[in-house]
């Protein structure tokens, strides 16, 4: 058995399926370079057939990929399956990843059909996959739940029918790390012609057990691991692809193979799909969190002091976290500033570079002192917002104890400047309904509104994160910004853009004049 494990990420379809999450066109582009950079070896690009967007954002995705496998998920019907072919068919390696669910509880209430039924649309699909790409996964949803009787027997099915690539997932998260590996042992035990497929992982977070479980299956055999960056994706997330990655880097003692990801590019693709998604890491995130290699506690700075391996199980420059103590500030020069980005992980063109670097010199104004954290929200911040069809250009915020306070917003609607003035309930309030009065969105629903301070002090950059929702759907929003107002908009406006993109609305409604 070969000691390489694939890494198959879904965060394009699996990750995108968190609430507010959903990513446009080149926003995904953005994200699947990444992951080619970063040495992900199957690139799962969404689910063709759910709609127009996603099958022109899968086939874009697979005419871009140099490299990486392209997979599009499809429903084990006829249509699914060809819809997805389609999206797929001009990548260097297309793959079709074909599913059913095989729990007693799924096939009972969820399909309406017997086990004996589910054998045979496992057979009719994967043939069919199979007969028109030369690369097939399948994958038994809710497989943790499934009779291992009846889950062995889909497996041979779908393995003669022409799979070979058999994804095993817990579909729920209802796994244990002894359940989940033993499952794959014995399933590749028992199985026939189980020797003629790679057995996959695609672990759920509910019981925050999605990186144990599937580290447990590599142990049990498994040779693909399916995740996200992040660990993004539905209810509480997936397995973190930098987390498995690491993990069988730095335990390579006591597990024994090796996956084919740089690991130096790891924090730049974390960085990357939080500021397209808007989902902060939570600062003690493993691996990627802000505070991953920061340390506070007495004993442990002196302890880092004398060798730095006393607390740190890995170096932050493995993950591509970079520790100079170059200090950036208002006289810091283009070229430092550029040196600054590289050590970042950021590569912009001349134009993007222009733009952060004047809005670089205005936030090193207002600052006393300019963090790696600062620069990382201003640039993500100008990536947002690059190609939004409403952009912000003026906030004037009037407030105090004597209300209601007031709001004088620009906002330019495709290339269109328009001014109004609002009144509210608070500054905050003054300042949505002034963006409400110049894009009207009543049918749409303010969810969530966050904000944190980039860094300590009282100059901190203020980043901002709006989640609104309208008719089912959801769109996430996020702005930076030394004003806290300034960044409300800015969020308050992206999420906005998203949602006109979702309602397939052009041009932009505007209600001024």
């Amino acid at each position: 058995m070969t000691d390489t494990i694939l890494i198959f990420d879904t965060t394009l379809r699996d990750g995108e399926q968190s609430p507010g999450c959903s990513m446009n066109l080149e926003e995904k582009l953005q994200v699947a370079h990444q992951l080619e950079q970063m040495g992900v070896d199957i690139i799962e690009a969404g689910f063709a057939i759910a709609s127009q967007g996603d099958f022109e954002a899968v086939s874009e995705v697979a005419r871009a990929a140099r490299r990486a496998t392209v997979a599009s998920l499809a429903r084990a019907a006829t249509a699914d399956i060809d819809r997805a072919w389609e999206a797929v068919r001009h990548a260097v390696a297309p793959r079709i990843h074909t599913f059913i669910a095989t729990s007693p509880l799924h096939m009972r209430v969820k399909l309406n059909k017997s086990p004996e039924e589910v054998l045979e649309q496992i057979e009719r699909s994967v043939s069919h996959a199979r007969n028109i790409c030369p690369d097939v996964e399948w994958s038994a949803e809710d497989a943790t739940r499934s009779e291992p009787d009846f889950l062995a027997r889909a497996i041979e099915v779908a393995i003669k029918a022409g799979a070979r690539t058999i994804n095993l997932p817990d579909t729920v998260g209802y796994a244990t790390p002894d359940t989940y590996g033993a499952m794959f042992r014995d399933m590749i035990g028992r199985v026939p012609n189980a020797d003629l497929a790679v057995f996959s992982t695609h672990c759920h977070n509910d019981l925050g057990l999605a990186v144990a479980n599937t580290l447990s299956a590599v142990m049990g055999g498994a040779r693909q691991v399916e995740s996200t960056i992040n660990g993004i994706g539905e209810r509480a997330g997936n397995a973190a692809v930098e987390e498995i990655a690491m993990a069988i880097k730095v335990r390579h003692d006591v597990m024994p193979v090796r996956t084919n990801i740089v690991s130096t590019e790891i924090t730049r693709a974390s960085r990357l799909v939080s500021g397209i998604t808007g989902f902060q890491v939570q600062p003690n995130k493993a691996i990627v969190g802000a505070n991953a290699f920061a340390h506070e506690s007495g004993i442990h700075q002196d302890g880092m002091l004398k060798d730095s391996s006393t607390y740190e199980i890995m170096t932050p420059e493995s993950v591509g976290v970079n520790q100079s103590s170059l200090v950036m500030g208002k006289h810091s020069g283009r070229a430092a500033f550029r040196s600054k980005l590289e050590e970042l992980g950021y590569d912009l063109g001349d134009n993007a570079f222009q733009d952060a670097f004047v809005r670089f010199k205005a936030l090193a104004d207002a600052k006393k002192q300019v963090f790696d954290d600062d620069i990382v929200a201003l640039v993500d911040d100008e990536v947002l917002r690059g190609h939004d069809r409403i952009q912000v250009k003026e906030v004037e915020i009037y407030c105090g104890s004597n209300g209601p306070q007031r709001a004088i917003l620009t906002l330019d609607v495709e290339g269109a400047e328009k001014t109004v003035a609002a009144k509210g309930n608070g500054p905050v309030d003054a300042l949505f309904n002034a963006i409400r009065q110049i894009v009207p969105h009543d049918t749409a629903a303010l969810e969530r509104y966050e904000v944190h301070a980039v860094t300590g002090g009282t100059d901190a950059q203020a980043e901002v994160s709006v989640l609104l929702s309208e008719a089912g759907r959801t769109t996430r929003g996020r702005g930076a910004h030394h004003d806290t107002m300034v960044a409300s908009a800015r969020a308050y406006v992206n999420a906005l853009n998203k949602l006109m993109v979702k309602r397939g609305r052009a041009p932009v409604e505007s209600a001024v004049g």
